[in-house]
């Protein structure tokens, strides 16, 4: 899966027409395949891959990023949401 290091991304935007996106129907899904619909469906945002398992509580928001849980087998444990 993705790397544990820090993740470049663009400065924070508030944009309405990227803000309160979620996919709640990829839970489950690979994280990587997840990965690629959220760019497909919201090209304005950063996607970035974070393990659950060693992950650590994440509490900037920015409107163009979505975070993607996933677990030890790669699939996606919380719907990935725009923030």
């Amino acid at each position: 899966m993705g790397s544990r290091s820090k993740h470049p991304y663009p400065p924070c935007c508030y944009q309405s027409d990227c803000c309160n996106r979620s996919w709640p129907k990829l839970v489950g899904q690979n994280g990587e395949k997840a990965k690629a619909v959220i760019e497909k469906d919201s090209p304005k945002v950063t996607v970035v891959l974070i393990s659950a398992k060693d992950g650590v509580g994440l509490f900037d928001r920015c409107c163009n990023r979505v975070y993607v849980w996933y677990d030890e087998n790669g699939n996606v444990t919380r719907p990935p949401v725009v923030g």
